[in-house]
């Protein structure tokens, strides 16, 4: 397998935001990370996959204390979490974290037949051994790849705030992808980080502890929510129409 020039892609956005992606990441893995610039402290949201570390690659971007925030426990989202002195998670995922005993690989061997099909038919399929294309180093062995244990600094729920000096993030709590799913609300922007609530693709609500009930609650919730950008755990950032439709094709296909 090539050796990846770079394992981190980014870009610019507006608002302070700044978009990276691991484009060596199967589209299923491929989580979006956020860089948000405070005037105190900076904001990460998610972390990606682990397969190397994060705040290297960022590195640059850090002229200030960061604080991470995982937006649920899935192993796409927290691997390079253990890197950062401030952690945060919801408090009903957060004590998974340590001992991190999720299902976690980025080997197609390690996934159940069943589980394969199901994604496959999502437009998820995996056909290579890995679920990366390249490695990060000529030593990596992608068999060996485990997500760090690590304990959150800080357990949030519905209501805190995440404050970065100038400006300030309402946590919402939306479960339904998983049972502590949670999304950053900046009201004076009108800005979401929604995680894998709600993105610009397929949306998956049958994973072991997903409940449907409670993504139809979140659905209905998000729907009414006055925003004008929504920066997903998946797939490109989008505006209200957009959220719109997505919640209604959702909420039409289960209720």
């Amino acid at each position: 397998m090539r050796i990846a020039n770079r394992w981190f892609l980014r870009r610019r956005l507006a608002d302070g935001v700044t978009h990276l992606w691991e484009p060596h990441v199967h589209p299923l893995l491929r989580c979006n990370i956020w860089h948000v610039r405070g005037r105190d402290r900076d904001l990460i949201v998610d972390t990606g996959v682990g397969v190397t570390p994060l705040r290297d690659a960022i590195a640059d971007l850090l002229d200030k204390p960061a604080v991470a925030v995982a937006t649920h426990i899935h192993w796409d989202h927290v691997g390079g979490l253990h890197e950062f002195d401030e952690r945060i998670m919801h408090r009903i995922e957060a004590g998974r974290m340590n001992p991190y005993d999720e299902f976690h690989t980025i080997v197609r061997a390690d996934f159940p037949d069943f589980v394969l099909s199901g994604l496959a038919a999502l437009g998820f399929p995996i056909e290579s051994e890995t679920l990366i294309d390249a490695l990060p180093h000529a030593d990596y062995e992608p068999a060996g790849y485990r997500v760090q244990p690590t304990t959150p600094s800080r357990v949030v729920d519905e209501g805190d705030v995440v404050d970065l000096g100038d400006r300030h993030f309402e946590v919402f709590h939306l479960p339904g992808h998983s049972p502590g799913s949670m999304g950053l609300w900046d009201a004076a922007a009108g800005l979401l980080f929604s995680g894998d609530a709600i993105y610009d693709g397929p949306l998956i609500d049958d994973l072991p502890d997903s409940n449907v009930p409670d993504y139809v609650a979140t659905m209905k919730r998000l729907r009414a929510l006055p925003v004008e950008t929504v920066h997903g755990g998946h797939e490109e950032s989008f505006g209200r129409d957009r959220l719109v439709e997505l919640v209604d094709a959702y909420l039409e296909r289960r209720t």
